[in-house]
Protein backbone atom coordinates (compact mmCIF):
# COMPACT_ATOMS: atom_id res chain seq x y z
CA UNK A 1 0.00 0.00 0.00
CA UNK A 2 1.16 3.55 -0.68
CA UNK A 3 2.42 4.95 2.62
CA UNK A 4 0.56 8.26 2.28
CA UNK A 5 -2.77 6.44 2.29
CA UNK A 6 -2.59 5.68 5.99
CA UNK A 7 -1.16 6.89 9.25
CA UNK A 8 -0.56 10.55 10.03
CA UNK A 9 -0.74 11.62 6.36
CA UNK A 10 -4.29 10.41 5.99
CA UNK A 11 -5.32 11.94 9.31
CA UNK A 12 -3.80 15.27 8.32
CA UNK A 13 -5.79 15.18 5.09
CA UNK A 14 -8.95 14.45 7.05
CA UNK A 15 -8.26 17.36 9.37
CA UNK A 16 -7.84 19.61 6.34
CA UNK A 17 -11.26 18.42 5.13
CA UNK A 18 -12.87 18.95 8.55
CA UNK A 19 -14.46 22.36 7.82
CA UNK A 20 -16.51 20.80 5.03
CA UNK A 21 -17.57 17.96 7.32
CA UNK A 22 -18.62 20.41 10.01
CA UNK A 23 -20.68 22.38 7.50
CA UNK A 24 -22.67 19.41 6.27
CA UNK A 25 -23.02 17.99 9.77
CA UNK A 26 -24.56 21.24 11.01
CA UNK A 27 -26.81 21.47 7.97
CA UNK A 28 -28.19 18.02 8.74
CA UNK A 29 -28.38 18.75 12.45
CA UNK A 30 -30.63 21.74 11.84
CA UNK A 31 -33.00 19.69 9.67
CA UNK A 32 -33.30 16.24 11.26
CA UNK A 33 -35.61 13.67 9.66
CA UNK A 34 -37.04 10.51 11.20
CA UNK A 35 -37.71 7.06 9.76
CA UNK A 36 -37.28 5.62 6.28
CA UNK A 37 -38.01 8.70 4.14
CA UNK A 38 -35.46 11.48 4.56
CA UNK A 39 -35.88 13.70 1.49
CA UNK A 40 -33.79 16.70 2.62
CA UNK A 41 -31.00 14.53 3.97
CA UNK A 42 -31.03 12.35 0.87
CA UNK A 43 -30.72 15.41 -1.41
CA UNK A 44 -27.86 16.86 0.63
CA UNK A 45 -25.91 13.60 0.57
CA UNK A 46 -26.49 13.03 -3.15
CA UNK A 47 -25.44 16.59 -3.97
CA UNK A 48 -22.15 16.22 -2.10
CA UNK A 49 -21.42 12.89 -3.80
CA UNK A 50 -22.03 14.49 -7.19
CA UNK A 51 -19.62 17.29 -6.27
CA UNK A 52 -17.02 14.58 -5.67
CA UNK A 53 -17.59 13.23 -9.17
CA UNK A 54 -19.56 10.19 -8.03
CA UNK A 55 -22.91 8.89 -9.29
CA UNK A 56 -25.29 8.50 -6.34
CA UNK A 57 -28.14 6.01 -6.60
CA UNK A 58 -31.32 6.68 -4.63
CA UNK A 59 -33.32 3.96 -2.93
CA UNK A 60 -36.55 2.77 -4.52
CA UNK A 61 -38.52 1.82 -1.41
CA UNK A 62 -36.66 3.91 1.20
CA UNK A 63 -34.74 7.18 1.25
CA UNK A 64 -31.28 5.66 0.96
CA UNK A 65 -28.25 6.76 -1.06
CA UNK A 66 -25.44 4.57 -2.39
CA UNK A 67 -22.41 5.29 -4.54
CA UNK A 68 -19.39 3.37 -5.82
CA UNK A 69 -15.83 4.68 -5.80
CA UNK A 70 -13.99 2.82 -8.57
CA UNK A 71 -10.32 2.12 -7.99
CA UNK A 72 -7.67 2.22 -10.69
CA UNK A 73 -7.15 -1.54 -10.46
CA UNK A 74 -9.67 -4.41 -10.32
CA UNK A 75 -10.47 -6.11 -7.07
CA UNK A 76 -13.19 -6.77 -4.51
CA UNK A 77 -15.53 -4.25 -2.90
CA UNK A 78 -15.64 -2.98 0.66
CA UNK A 79 -18.82 -1.44 2.06
CA UNK A 80 -18.68 1.64 4.31
CA UNK A 81 -21.90 2.57 6.07
CA UNK A 82 -23.39 5.68 7.70
CA UNK A 83 -26.93 5.93 9.06
CA UNK A 84 -28.83 9.18 8.46
CA UNK A 85 -32.03 9.26 10.54
CA UNK A 86 -32.78 11.25 13.69
CA UNK A 87 -34.80 10.58 16.84
CA UNK A 88 -38.24 11.83 17.96
CA UNK A 89 -36.87 14.11 20.65
CA UNK A 90 -37.03 17.84 21.41
CA UNK A 91 -33.50 19.27 21.41
CA UNK A 92 -32.43 21.36 24.42
CA UNK A 93 -28.69 21.76 23.79
CA UNK A 94 -28.78 25.49 23.11
CA UNK A 95 -26.37 25.05 20.17
CA UNK A 96 -26.53 27.77 17.55
CA UNK A 97 -27.17 25.05 14.97
CA UNK A 98 -29.78 23.21 17.06
CA UNK A 99 -32.70 21.44 15.42
CA UNK A 100 -35.25 23.64 13.71
CA UNK A 101 -37.76 20.78 13.54
CA UNK A 102 -40.00 20.46 16.62
CA UNK A 103 -39.82 17.01 18.16
CA UNK A 104 -36.88 15.80 16.07
CA UNK A 105 -33.18 15.75 16.96
CA UNK A 106 -29.94 14.11 15.86
CA UNK A 107 -29.42 12.79 19.39
CA UNK A 108 -27.50 9.66 18.34
CA UNK A 109 -24.91 11.35 16.16
CA UNK A 110 -26.07 10.05 12.80
CA UNK A 111 -25.44 13.50 11.33
CA UNK A 112 -21.77 13.09 12.26
CA UNK A 113 -21.73 9.61 10.69
CA UNK A 114 -22.90 11.07 7.39
CA UNK A 115 -20.36 13.87 7.56
CA UNK A 116 -17.52 11.46 8.34
CA UNK A 117 -18.40 9.10 5.50
CA UNK A 118 -18.66 11.99 3.06
CA UNK A 119 -15.26 13.15 4.31
CA UNK A 120 -13.92 9.65 3.71
CA UNK A 121 -15.42 9.69 0.22
CA UNK A 122 -13.39 12.81 -0.51
CA UNK A 123 -10.19 11.20 0.79
CA UNK A 124 -10.80 8.04 -1.24
CA UNK A 125 -11.66 9.79 -4.51
CA UNK A 126 -8.36 11.66 -4.15
CA UNK A 127 -6.58 8.30 -3.77
CA UNK A 128 -8.18 6.20 -6.49
CA UNK A 129 -4.74 5.05 -7.67
CA UNK A 130 -4.31 3.23 -4.35
CA UNK A 131 -7.62 1.36 -4.64
CA UNK A 132 -7.39 -2.19 -5.94
CA UNK A 133 -11.13 -2.61 -6.11
CA UNK A 134 -14.13 -0.53 -5.19
CA UNK A 135 -15.69 1.18 -2.19
CA UNK A 136 -19.46 0.98 -1.78
CA UNK A 137 -20.80 3.94 0.20
CA UNK A 138 -24.00 3.08 2.09
CA UNK A 139 -26.06 5.96 3.47
CA UNK A 140 -29.07 4.39 5.13
CA UNK A 141 -32.30 5.70 6.64
CA UNK A 142 -34.33 4.12 9.40
CA UNK A 143 -31.67 2.74 11.75
CA UNK A 144 -33.63 3.85 14.82
CA UNK A 145 -36.06 0.95 14.82
CA UNK A 146 -37.17 1.03 11.16
CA UNK A 147 -34.93 -1.74 9.75
CA UNK A 148 -33.43 0.53 7.09
CA UNK A 149 -30.44 -1.72 6.41
CA UNK A 150 -32.70 -4.71 5.82
CA UNK A 151 -34.70 -2.78 3.23
CA UNK A 152 -31.50 -1.76 1.46
CA UNK A 153 -30.33 -5.38 1.35
CA UNK A 154 -33.68 -6.44 -0.07
CA UNK A 155 -33.23 -3.80 -2.79
CA UNK A 156 -29.93 -5.41 -3.80
CA UNK A 157 -27.37 -3.38 -1.85
CA UNK A 158 -24.71 -6.07 -2.23
CA UNK A 159 -25.31 -6.69 -5.94
CA UNK A 160 -22.39 -4.58 -7.11
CA UNK A 161 -21.86 -6.31 -10.48
CA UNK A 162 -18.78 -6.34 -12.74
CA UNK A 163 -17.69 -9.64 -11.23
CA UNK A 164 -16.84 -7.95 -7.94
CA UNK A 165 -17.99 -9.14 -4.52
CA UNK A 166 -18.41 -7.28 -1.26
CA UNK A 167 -15.72 -8.88 0.90
CA UNK A 168 -15.86 -6.58 3.91
CA UNK A 169 -18.05 -4.05 5.66
CA UNK A 170 -17.23 -1.32 8.15
CA UNK A 171 -19.21 1.21 10.20
CA UNK A 172 -18.39 3.78 12.86
CA UNK A 173 -20.74 4.88 15.62
CA UNK A 174 -19.94 8.03 17.55
CA UNK A 175 -20.46 8.00 21.30
CA UNK A 176 -19.98 10.17 24.38
CA UNK A 177 -19.36 7.29 26.78
CA UNK A 178 -15.81 6.87 25.44
CA UNK A 179 -12.75 9.06 25.83
CA UNK A 180 -12.41 11.71 23.16
CA UNK A 181 -10.65 10.51 20.01
CA UNK A 182 -10.42 6.85 20.98
CA UNK A 183 -11.53 3.85 18.91
CA UNK A 184 -13.38 1.22 20.92
CA UNK A 185 -14.10 -2.23 19.51
CA UNK A 186 -14.34 -5.95 20.23
CA UNK A 187 -14.33 -9.09 18.05
CA UNK A 188 -17.44 -11.25 18.18
CA UNK A 189 -20.70 -9.97 19.68
CA UNK A 190 -20.61 -6.19 19.94
CA UNK A 191 -24.29 -5.36 20.40
CA UNK A 192 -27.33 -7.38 21.34
CA UNK A 193 -30.35 -8.51 19.41
CA UNK A 194 -33.48 -6.55 20.31
CA UNK A 195 -36.94 -8.13 20.16
CA UNK A 196 -40.17 -6.56 21.40
CA UNK A 197 -42.46 -8.39 23.83
CA UNK A 198 -46.18 -7.62 23.89
CA UNK A 199 -48.43 -9.58 26.22
CA UNK A 200 -52.16 -9.41 26.92
CA UNK A 201 -53.36 -11.20 30.05
CA UNK A 202 -57.06 -12.08 29.99
CA UNK A 203 -58.87 -12.80 33.23
CA UNK A 204 -62.44 -12.15 34.36
CA UNK A 205 -63.57 -8.73 35.48
CA UNK A 206 -65.49 -8.05 38.66
CA UNK A 207 -65.88 -5.90 41.73
CA UNK A 208 -62.68 -5.03 43.54
CA UNK A 209 -64.31 -5.98 46.86
CA UNK A 210 -64.81 -9.58 45.69
CA UNK A 211 -61.65 -10.73 43.94
CA UNK A 212 -62.56 -14.37 44.57
CA UNK A 213 -65.41 -13.99 42.07
CA UNK A 214 -63.08 -12.59 39.38
CA UNK A 215 -59.77 -13.57 37.81
CA UNK A 216 -57.53 -10.58 38.40
CA UNK A 217 -55.27 -10.02 35.35
CA UNK A 218 -53.20 -7.46 37.23
CA UNK A 219 -52.07 -10.02 39.78
CA UNK A 220 -51.33 -12.48 36.98
CA UNK A 221 -49.32 -9.83 35.11
CA UNK A 222 -47.31 -9.11 38.25
CA UNK A 223 -46.46 -12.80 38.66
CA UNK A 224 -45.45 -13.04 35.02
CA UNK A 225 -43.20 -9.96 35.27
CA UNK A 226 -41.43 -11.38 38.33
CA UNK A 227 -41.45 -14.95 37.04
CA UNK A 228 -39.71 -13.99 33.81
CA UNK A 229 -36.75 -12.71 35.81
CA UNK A 230 -36.52 -16.06 37.59
CA UNK A 231 -36.76 -17.85 34.26
CA UNK A 232 -33.78 -15.84 32.98
CA UNK A 233 -31.60 -16.47 36.03
CA UNK A 234 -32.43 -20.17 36.22
CA UNK A 235 -32.51 -21.22 32.57
CA UNK A 236 -30.04 -18.91 30.80
CA UNK A 237 -26.28 -19.51 30.86
CA UNK A 238 -24.66 -16.57 32.64
CA UNK A 239 -21.86 -16.63 30.05
CA UNK A 240 -24.37 -16.39 27.18
CA UNK A 241 -26.70 -13.84 28.72
CA UNK A 242 -30.23 -12.65 28.07
CA UNK A 243 -32.00 -9.59 29.39
CA UNK A 244 -35.79 -9.34 29.55
CA UNK A 245 -37.26 -6.10 30.81
CA UNK A 246 -40.98 -5.49 31.16
CA UNK A 247 -41.06 -1.74 30.71
CA UNK A 248 -44.78 -1.04 30.66
CA UNK A 249 -47.86 -2.53 32.37
CA UNK A 250 -51.28 -0.98 31.91
CA UNK A 251 -54.67 -2.13 33.21
CA UNK A 252 -57.83 -0.93 34.85
CA UNK A 253 -59.81 2.31 34.94
CA UNK A 254 -60.64 3.09 38.56
CA UNK A 255 -60.34 1.95 42.18
CA UNK A 256 -63.23 -0.48 42.55
CA UNK A 257 -63.17 -2.50 39.32
CA UNK A 258 -61.07 -5.56 38.55
CA UNK A 259 -60.48 -5.28 34.81
CA UNK A 260 -60.75 -8.11 32.33
CA UNK A 261 -57.35 -7.55 30.75
CA UNK A 262 -53.87 -6.27 31.51
CA UNK A 263 -51.33 -5.30 28.87
CA UNK A 264 -47.56 -5.63 29.23
CA UNK A 265 -44.68 -4.81 26.92
CA UNK A 266 -40.93 -4.88 27.07
CA UNK A 267 -37.75 -6.03 25.38
CA UNK A 268 -35.69 -9.19 24.98
CA UNK A 269 -31.93 -8.82 24.45
CA UNK A 270 -29.34 -11.52 23.78
CA UNK A 271 -25.78 -11.63 22.44
CA UNK A 272 -26.02 -14.88 20.50
CA UNK A 273 -28.43 -16.16 17.89
CA UNK A 274 -28.64 -19.46 19.76
CA UNK A 275 -29.72 -17.88 23.04
CA UNK A 276 -32.13 -15.60 21.24
CA UNK A 277 -33.82 -18.60 19.65
CA UNK A 278 -33.87 -20.58 22.90
CA UNK A 279 -35.49 -17.82 24.94
CA UNK A 280 -38.03 -17.08 22.22
CA UNK A 281 -39.00 -20.77 22.22
CA UNK A 282 -39.18 -21.02 26.01
CA UNK A 283 -41.05 -17.81 26.81
CA UNK A 284 -44.54 -18.65 25.41
CA UNK A 285 -44.91 -21.83 27.45
CA UNK A 286 -43.61 -20.15 30.58
CA UNK A 287 -46.05 -17.25 30.29
CA UNK A 288 -48.98 -19.53 29.47
CA UNK A 289 -48.16 -21.75 32.46
CA UNK A 290 -48.22 -18.88 34.94
CA UNK A 291 -51.44 -17.49 33.49
CA UNK A 292 -53.06 -20.92 33.49
CA UNK A 293 -52.20 -21.46 37.15
CA UNK A 294 -54.47 -18.52 37.99
CA UNK A 295 -57.24 -19.47 35.56
CA UNK A 296 -56.25 -16.74 33.11
CA UNK A 297 -54.86 -16.80 29.59
CA UNK A 298 -51.97 -14.91 28.07
CA UNK A 299 -51.56 -13.86 24.45
CA UNK A 300 -47.89 -13.32 23.68
CA UNK A 301 -46.51 -11.49 20.66
CA UNK A 302 -42.77 -11.54 20.02
CA UNK A 303 -41.90 -8.97 17.37
CA UNK A 304 -38.47 -9.68 15.86
CA UNK A 305 -36.07 -6.78 16.10
CA UNK A 306 -32.45 -6.42 15.05
CA UNK A 307 -30.16 -9.48 15.14
CA UNK A 308 -26.97 -9.65 17.19
CA UNK A 309 -24.30 -7.29 15.85
CA UNK A 310 -21.28 -9.59 15.58
CA UNK A 311 -17.85 -8.38 14.48
CA UNK A 312 -15.58 -10.54 12.34
CA UNK A 313 -12.27 -11.19 14.12
CA UNK A 314 -10.09 -10.70 11.03
CA UNK A 315 -11.78 -7.44 10.07
CA UNK A 316 -11.44 -6.25 13.66
CA UNK A 317 -7.71 -6.97 13.53
CA UNK A 318 -7.42 -4.96 10.32
CA UNK A 319 -9.41 -2.05 11.78
CA UNK A 320 -7.37 -2.04 14.98
CA UNK A 321 -4.12 -1.99 13.00
CA UNK A 322 -5.28 0.90 10.88
CA UNK A 323 -6.59 2.82 13.90
CA UNK A 324 -3.26 2.33 15.68
CA UNK A 325 -1.43 3.69 12.63
CA UNK A 326 -3.71 6.73 12.61
CA UNK A 327 -3.93 7.69 16.27
CA UNK A 328 -1.54 5.44 18.19
CA UNK A 329 -2.07 2.04 19.77
CA UNK A 330 -2.78 3.58 23.19
CA UNK A 331 -5.91 5.21 21.72
CA UNK A 332 -7.35 1.91 20.48
CA UNK A 333 -9.33 0.14 23.19
CA UNK A 334 -10.83 -3.36 23.35
CA UNK A 335 -14.27 -3.40 24.98
CA UNK A 336 -14.56 -5.95 27.80
CA UNK A 337 -18.15 -6.96 27.07
CA UNK A 338 -20.93 -6.51 24.51
CA UNK A 339 -23.39 -3.62 24.73
CA UNK A 340 -27.01 -4.61 25.21
CA UNK A 341 -28.32 -1.96 22.82
CA UNK A 342 -29.10 -3.10 19.27
CA UNK A 343 -28.09 -1.91 15.81
CA UNK A 344 -29.35 -2.71 12.32
CA UNK A 345 -25.85 -2.85 10.82
CA UNK A 346 -26.27 -6.39 12.14
CA UNK A 347 -28.24 -7.22 8.97
CA UNK A 348 -25.18 -6.36 6.86
CA UNK A 349 -22.85 -8.33 9.13
CA UNK A 350 -25.03 -11.41 8.68
CA UNK A 351 -24.19 -11.26 4.96
CA UNK A 352 -20.63 -9.90 4.88
CA UNK A 353 -17.70 -10.19 7.31
CA UNK A 354 -17.22 -6.79 8.86
CA UNK A 355 -17.00 -4.69 11.97
CA UNK A 356 -18.46 -1.71 13.76
CA UNK A 357 -16.45 0.40 16.18
CA UNK A 358 -17.25 3.24 18.55
CA UNK A 359 -15.53 6.60 18.17
CA UNK A 360 -15.21 8.49 21.45
CA UNK A 361 -16.44 12.05 21.07
CA UNK A 362 -17.08 13.43 24.52
CA UNK A 363 -16.19 17.13 24.56
CA UNK A 364 -12.46 17.58 25.01
CA UNK A 365 -11.32 17.86 28.61
CA UNK A 366 -14.57 16.45 30.03
CA UNK A 367 -15.04 13.09 31.70
CA UNK A 368 -17.34 10.93 29.50
CA UNK A 369 -19.35 9.83 32.57
CA UNK A 370 -20.31 13.43 33.33
CA UNK A 371 -21.88 14.45 30.02
CA UNK A 372 -25.31 13.67 28.52
CA UNK A 373 -25.13 10.43 26.55
CA UNK A 374 -26.47 9.36 23.15
CA UNK A 375 -30.27 9.65 22.92
CA UNK A 376 -30.32 12.52 25.43
CA UNK A 377 -31.98 15.81 24.47
CA UNK A 378 -28.80 17.48 25.75
CA UNK A 379 -26.14 15.38 24.00
CA UNK A 380 -23.26 17.25 22.34
CA UNK A 381 -20.47 15.67 20.27
CA UNK A 382 -16.93 16.94 19.73
CA UNK A 383 -16.82 17.91 16.05
CA UNK A 384 -13.02 17.86 15.53
CA UNK A 385 -13.12 14.14 16.34
CA UNK A 386 -14.93 13.61 13.04
CA UNK A 387 -11.53 13.87 11.32
CA UNK A 388 -10.47 10.65 13.07
CA UNK A 389 -13.64 8.92 11.87
CA UNK A 390 -13.23 10.04 8.27
CA UNK A 391 -9.58 8.98 8.22
CA UNK A 392 -10.43 5.60 9.72
CA UNK A 393 -13.21 4.94 7.19
CA UNK A 394 -10.78 5.70 4.37
CA UNK A 395 -7.84 3.90 5.92
CA UNK A 396 -9.78 0.70 6.55
CA UNK A 397 -10.99 0.69 2.93
CA UNK A 398 -7.49 1.20 1.57
CA UNK A 399 -5.98 -1.44 3.82
CA UNK A 400 -8.73 -4.01 3.15
CA UNK A 401 -8.48 -3.65 -0.63
CA UNK A 402 -4.68 -3.75 -0.52
CA UNK A 403 -4.60 -7.13 1.26
CA UNK A 404 -7.70 -8.81 -0.25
Amino acid sequence: MIETTRGPGLLEAARAALPGMVTIRRTLHRRPEIGLELPETQRAVAQRLEELGLAPALGRSVGSVTALIEGQRPGPTILLRADMDALPLQEDTGLDFASEIPGAMHACGHDTHVAMLLGAAQLLTERREALAGRVLLMFQPGEEGYHGARFMLEEGLLDVGNGSHVTGAFAIHIGNRYENGTINYRPGPLMASGDTIRLTVRGRGGHASAPHLAVDPITVAAHIAVGIQTMVTRTVDAFDPAVITIANISAGTTTNIIPETAFMQGTLRTVSAQQRSAVRERLPGFVAGIAGAFGATAELELEPGYPVTSNDADICELVAADAAALIGADRVRTLPAPIMGSEDFSYVLEKVPGAMVFLGAAPAGVEPESVPQNHSNMVVFDEPTMAVGAALYAGVALRHLAIS
